[in-house]
């Protein structure tokens, strides 16, 4: 079963910037996709951005231009960098580590609370 873990995460200013780590540990079929899904009070989860293990990248419309996600495959890692901080960019954020075959699960990670004060 794969496990992930977070790491990163805390309160700061509008305008300024976080990182948040992951780390998956336990695929048997290799990670396919990781990434970051983010959930306000009151507000559905939404997917802020992956990374494929060919380098193929997603972002949220809201965050382009600000955030940066990377991957190291071999250690199954993957990178937030969250610049240019917005109070709206205040969720919870969880990793998820897909291993992409028929029906496999997300995997998401316990989750790590970002908060951005105006």
């Amino acid at each position: 079963q794969v496990q992930v873990v977070e790491s990163g995460g805390g309160l700061v200013q509008a305008g300024g910037s976080l990182r948040l780590s992951c780390a998956a540990s336990g695929s048997i079929f290799g990670i396919a996709s990781m990434g970051w899904y983010r959930q306000a009070p009151g507000l559905q989860r939404e997917l802020v951005a992956s990374i494929t293990s060919h380098g193929t990248t997603y972002y949220l419309n809201s965050v382009k231009g600000r955030f940066t996600i990377s991957r190291d495959n071999a250690q199954d890692t993957v990178h937030l960098q969250m610049n240019s901080l917005k109070p709206e960019d205040t969720a919870v954020y969880y990793c998820f580590a897909d291993e992409g075959y028929s029906g496999s699960p997300l995997n998401l990670g316990q989750g790590t609370q970002v908060t951005v004060s105006s």
